[in-house]
């Protein structure tokens, strides 16, 4: 089971992509902003009340030519943000450093580098610096 794409349903819940269901998406926004900040315990302790609050049903599905597998109801999405804090880090969880744009995401990046939630606002944010550099040339 990969529980990092529960992480990424996590993102798209926070980046208001998902429907706010289970009245999530404040806490999670708070769990990457913490994480984002260096407040790595607090994020942790954030994190493991919501663990407590919303525990796992797992269920067995199969669906779309796909085999048996297993399911994450309830609380998958918090499940899925623990499994990335404890094999990658809480570090990985960060928000998008472009300006005008609060997005959160799950860095996987093999080197830790990832500070934008997409190719769009890296794109954007790249533009503009270099723009403010020939500006300010002489």
């Amino acid at each position: 089971m990969d529980l990092t794409s529960y992480a990424e349903l996590a993102v798209l819940l926070v980046n208001g992509e998902l429907p706010d269901e289970n009245g999530l998406r404040e806490e999670l926004t708070s769990v990457f902003a913490l994480a984002d900040a260096g407040k790595h315990e607090e994020a942790v302790e954030l994190l493991n009340a919501l663990l407590a609050r919303h525990p796992v049903h797992p269920h067995i599905s199969a669906h779309d030519g796909q085999g048996w597998h297993l399911h994450l109801a309830e609380g998958g999405l918090v499940m899925g943000l623990a499994a990335v804090v404890t094999d990658l880090g809480v570090d990985r969880l960060g928000v998008c450093r472009a300006a005008r744009c609060a997005n959160v995401f799950v860095d996987t990046s093999s080197n830790r580098s990832r500070r934008y939630c997409s190719e769009r606002c890296a794109s954007r944010a790249n533009v503009a610096a270099y723009r403010a550099r020939r500006r300010n040339a002489p």
